[in-house]
């Protein structure tokens, strides 16, 4: 038995792992689903105070909390950021990371980093008004129909403290780590392409491309609990 540790992106839950649940259930896996503050069913705690820092230690509260050793560490989209920080601060309470579709940061740089400069003006200027963002059409994230209805359902208002904040960690101690990275490819999302630009310029990563949109867990639940299992089994 492998603990994997689930972190969801912006806008989103733990709702948003549902689908891909019963599968490492099934296997004899235990799992620890971390609703970062100001989302999903924290939703009320949604304040101009979160910051990245307060989602880093979101994720290592509940993995001590779990009492989890050699976990495998999994972040979506920008939870990819925030797995970042917090695999730093646990050393060896996780193990594997997965970026799932995700965010990934050097040292120093924050969410925003990597983001084209439209993106970002139009995102500051969000923030600027109701210090948070809106949430997206679901369609961006390649989702139609039931599907799209029901991630549309559940999105919240993304806390805007942490669009800009950075993540400090050790490069030759995050480079030393098991490292999977799931490319979502059809459609791609364009503000992740540079993380994925960074991904095939660094050693050591293992790619996993999944013909699918950016939110796999939703349209593609079993090819990504394939991905994680075979993670985990290792």
């Amino acid at each position: 038995m492998t603990d994997v540790v689930l972190v969801h992106g912006a806008w989103h839950g733990s709702w948003s792992w549902r689908r891909v649940l019963p599968l490492l259930w099934a296997a004899g896996h235990r799992v620890v689903t971390v609703t970062l503050t100001g989302l999903g069913e924290r939703a009320h705690q949604l304040s101009p105070a979160v910051t990245l820092g307060t989602h880093v230690e979101d994720v290592v509260t509940a993995v001590r909390a779990e009492e989890c050793t050699g976990a495998v560490l999994v972040g979506h989209s920008y939870g990819g950021v925030v797995v970042t920080g917090a695999a730093d601060r646990l050393g060896a309470e996780v193990g594997a990371l997965v970026y799932v579709d995700g965010v990934v940061p050097l040292p120093g740089e924050s969410w925003s980093t990597r983001n084209p400069p439209e993106v970002q003006a139009a995102r500051r200027a969000a923030i600027g008004r109701s210090g948070s963002l809106p949430t997206p059409p679901p369609e961006a994230f390649g989702l139609s129909g039931a599907d799209a209805e029901w991630v549309a359902r559940r999105q919240t208002p993304q806390p805007g403290g942490v669009y800009d904040d950075p993540v400090h960690f050790d490069l030759d101690r995050w480079l030393a780590r098991p490292r999977t990275y799931v490319d979502c490819t059809s459609p791609a999302l364009g503000t992740v392409e540079p993380a994925k630009e960074l991904v095939r310029s660094q050693p050591g990563w293992e790619v996993v491309p999944l013909a699918t949109g950016h939110d796999p867990m939703v349209s593609a639940p079993a090819e990504l609990a394939e991905v994680l299992l075979r993670v985990a089994a290792r």
